[in-house]
């Protein structure tokens, strides 16, 4: 189940990010634009919290059966101080639920604003920021201490 469930996680970050993109896209263009906030722009807002969430609710998942994660937690004195552990133990998790917090407060706190333009501009920072947070915890390929596969095999 861990190698299902690890290779799921690592495909869901793709979606995460393209969403994320698309929203602050779609927000930036039309915070600038002043266009109306449309029932697109709302359905992407919302499919992106959701794609977050769900992301979420697998990495939760995923941390309670890691062995990384039970190995951190049982020897914590110890691996606090190893990069790899403490990493995955303890920043990765930790950063990712501060971004997806921020972007669910984003996302209703710009379904609640009067005005069109004020709901982009809400939707725009809440959300650039949390993509901020996520792309520097992200295990990255090329991350000189983390590094991990872009994407994993499921079996």
């Amino acid at each position: 189940m861990y190698p299902t469930l690890l290779a799921t996680h690592s495909l869901v970050r793709w979606l995460v990010l393209a969403a994320l993109l698309i929203s602050i896209a779609c927000a930036y263009t039309g915070w600038f634009s002043k266009r109306t906030f449309s029932r697109f722009d709302n359905a992407v807002r919302h499919w992106t919290a959701t794609i977050i969430h769900i992301q979420l609710l697998l990495g939760l998942w995923l941390y309670v059966i890691s062995p990384f994660s039970n190995h951190f937690l049982q020897h914590l004195p110890e691996t606090v101080h190893q990069r790899h552990f403490r990493f995955f133990g303890m920043e990765h998790s930790l950063m990712m639920v501060v971004a997806v917090v921020l972007i669910t407060v984003g996302s209703a706190k710009a379904k609640r604003k009067a005005t069109d333009n004020e709901k982009f501009k809400t939707m725009a920072i809440w959300y650039t920021i949390g993509l901020l947070i996520i792309l520097a915890s992200i295990p990255w390929a090329f991350s000189p201490f983390t590094s991990r596969p872009n994407f994993r095999p499921f079996f």
